[in-house]
């Protein structure tokens, strides 16, 4: 249903992590290898870059295909930055508030994309979506599925939960509350990355020391590609990777 990266390492462009390679996300749009859901990516896209000094990304988002907006094909020449999320989306209801519904979602100093769906969406997530305080619930970005499974990570991210750890918890809720679901997250602040691998396809390829790439799928023939196994956490940063398993929702 989407397509994600995240990137931390030493500063790239965005035309060399997201356009140039063989099989980039940029390629991914229209031509996924690996996608099991969706054959096209052309419901908006967007990307989230840190600049030096400043906590908070900077944002880029489009409704409509990333292949056809040429201002992004001029910025990603020109940005360097040394950790960016970026996604390009099938949408799981079409036209559902367009830009608005495109990741990277944002707050403060995080950045998140879900590439998947929650089955049966809304109603199966009624009784989970009354934790969230009201005025989160108010002032979601959109009305679909993914801004407010990242509304559940963002309330236990800002009382102090690890990356990691929040978005454990809200795959297992969600999980739990929609059987069926694809939840494929992806989290990162600017310094190393979380994400899930939830009943689609994630890779991660690490230069240790220098460099980590978290995607949904490998963007060129680069044997150090190695596929994150369906049911498992995945936390890292330029110099490790740790993989947790995910236990099934208890019923």
């Amino acid at each position: 249903m989407c397509r994600h990266l995240a990137f931390v390492g030493e500063p790239e462009s965005l035309g060399a992590l997201l356009v140039s390679p063989p099989h980039s996300l940029f390629r991914q749009s229209w031509a996924p290898r690996r996608q099991r859901y969706g054959t096209v990516n052309a419901d908006g896209f967007g990307v989230g870059w840190y600049a030096d000094g400043d906590p908070v990304p900077a944002r880029y988002r489009r409704a409509g295909p990333i292949w056809a907006d040429q201002s992004f094909a001029d910025l990603a020449r020109v940005v360097r930055s040394a950790a960016v999320l970026a996604a390009v989306r099938d949408a799981t209801e079409a036209g559902a508030d367009g830009e608005a519904a495109a990741a990277p979602f944002g707050s403060g100093p995080w950045l998140f994309s879900h590439n998947g769906a929650v089955s049966g969406w809304p109603g199966t997530l009624a009784r989970v979506a009354t934790a969230l305080p009201p005025a989160d619930l108010l002032s979601l970005e959109a009305r679909c599925d993914s801004a407010l499974v990242w509304a559940l990570v963002l309330e236990r991210l800002r009382r102090g939960d690890a990356m990691a750890q929040a978005l454990a918890d809200v795959t297992v809720e969600v999980a739990g509350a929609a059987p069926g679901s694809r939840l494929n997250l992806l989290l990162t602040d600017g310094e190393t990355i979380a994400a899930t691998a939830w009943g689609d396809t994630l890779w991660y390829r690490a230069d240790p020391g220098r460099s980590t790439v978290v995607a949904s799928e490998p963007c060129d023939e680069d044997p150090r590609w190695r596929e994150v196994p369906d049911r498992t956490l995945l936390a890292a940063g330029r110099t490790d990777i740790l993989l947790t398993p995910l236990k099934e929702p208890t019923a």
